[in-house]
C-alpha cells in the first residue's frame, strides 16, 4: 500500500497540516522540523504526486467555500487569501453566499461537496444540533467557529476584546455598551464573554443591546439606544455596526471620540477612511484564510480531522476613542 501523508504525520508525531506544510511549503515551518519530516518521509517512501493522486482518486482540484454574506467587509480579505493560497497549490475555489440564511447552509454545503475535493465553511450559521451533519461532509474545515469533531481555524477574540476594554478603562470610561451581533453567531458569543470578563475585572458597568445584523443600518438604530443609556463608550460587534453608530451620533450633534467613544471589530479598509477614523480590533482574516486552506489540503491528503488552529486579535487605536467626558 502507498504511504499516506497521515502515515508520515503519525511517524513524526506532528499534525497532518504541519507535515503537509513541511513538504509543500517548507518556508512555513521550523528548519529542524522540516528536515526531520523530509528524512522520515523519504525513509518511508512517501512520494507526493498531485497529478497522479488526482487521476487515481478522482480529484477535481476544486475547493468549495461557503460564506454567510460576501458583502460583509469581514469576508473579502479571507476570500482573497483563500483564493491566492489555493491557486499556489493548484486548486480552484468555488464560492457560495448563503445571504445570512442559516437554513440554506447545510443543503448548499451538500451540493458543493459533491462537486469539490473538500469544503471551507466560514463563520457557519448552522444551529449547534445540526453541526454534526456538516462535519460528516469530510474533508471540511470550519473557519471562525470551533466545531466538535471538526477541523477549525479559530480567530480568538479574547485578546482583542480585553485590549479594547483596557483601552477604554485607561481613558476613564466606567460605563460601556456592547452591541451584540447576530444571535446565531459563534463569534458574538466569544466576544460577549470576553467583554463581560474584562468589564468585571475593571469594575465597569456593561450595557448590552441587540442582537443586531452586521449592517450599517443596525448601528444607526443602536446609536439611539446607546444615547439613551448612561454609556460613554461603545464596542460594536463589527465595523459596519460601529460606523452606523458614528453616522447617527453625528446626525444628532454628538461628537465621536469626545462625547462618546466607539470601537469596532474587523479592521476593515473603511475603518481607516471613516471620519473620525475608527478604533477597531484587528482580525487576522488573511492569515486565517491561508491556515484554512493548508488544513483542508492536509485533510484531503489523509490527515485526521479535529485539529484546532488559534489566531489572535489585537486593538488598533485611532480617533474614535478618547477620554471619558466629565
Amino acid at each position: 500500500m502507498a504511504v499516506r501523508l497521515a502515515d508520515v504525520a503519525a511517524a513524526v508525531g506532528l499534525s497532518g497540516s504541519t507535515v503537509s506544510r513541511a513538504l509543500s511549503d517548507p518556508d512555513k515551518v521550523n528548519p529542524a522540523t522540516r528536515e526531520r519530516v523530509l528524512k522520515i518521509a523519504q525513509h518511508m517512501g512517501y512520494v507526493p504526486n498531485q497529478s497522479a493522486r488526482s487521476l487515481t482518486a478522482g480529484r477535481t482540484d476544486l475547493i468549495g467555500m461557503l460564506v454567510p454574506d460576501i458583502a460583509n467587509p469581514f469576508f473579502p480579505p479571507i476570500i482573497k487569501s483563500v483564493q491566492a493560497r489555493a491557486n499556489d497549490k493548484g486548486k480552484t475555489i468555488l464560492i457560495a453566499d448563503i445571504d445570512e440564511r442559516p437554513g440554506d447552509e447545510l443543503q448548499r454545503a451538500r451540493v458543493m461537496r459533491k462537486r469539490s475535493d473538500g469544503l471551507l465553511i466560514a463563520s457557519p450559521r448552522t444551529p449547534q444540533d445540526q453541526l454534526s451533519e456538516l462535519v460528516a461532509l469530510q474533508p471540511v474545515v470550519f473557519l471562525n467557529r470551533e466545531v466538535p469533531g471538526g477541523t477549525s481555524v479559530i480567530i480568538d477574540s479574547a485578546d482583542g476584546m480585553d485590549q479594547a476594554v483596557d483601552h477604554l478603562a485607561a481613558l476613564g470610561h466606567r460605563s460601556i455598551a456592547y452591541l451584540n451581533g447576530p444571535r446565531r453567531s459563534w463569534s458574538n458569543t466569544q466576544r460577549q464573554k470576553a467583554i463581560k470578563h474584562a468589564c468585571r475585572r475593571h469594575s465597569i458597568t456593561l450595557h448590552e443591546f441587540g442582537p443586531f445584523e452586521p449592517q450599517v443600518q443596525s448601528g444607526v438604530h443602536a446609536a439611539d439606544l446607546v444615547h439613551a443609556s448612561a454609556a460613554t463608550a461603545v464596542i460594536a460587534y463589527d465595523d459596519l455596526i460601529a460606523l452606523g453608530v458614528i453616522a447617527r451620533l453625528t446626525e444628532r450633534g454628538i461628537r465621536t471620540g469626545e462625547d462618546v467613544s466607539v470601537i469596532g471589530v474587523d479592521d476593515s479598509p473603511m475603518s481607516a477612511m471613516a471620519y473620525p477614523t475608527l478604533t477597531t480590533v484587528h482580525v487576522p482574516g488573511s492569515e486565517a484564510g491561508i491556515a484554512a486552506v493548508d488544513a483542508l489540503l492536509a485533510l484531503i491528503d489523509g490527515a485526521e480531522p479535529g485539529e484546532v488552529v488559534n489566531l489572535e486579535t489585537r486593538l488598533v487605536v485611532r480617533s474614535s476613542t478618547g477620554p471619558a467626558p466629565r
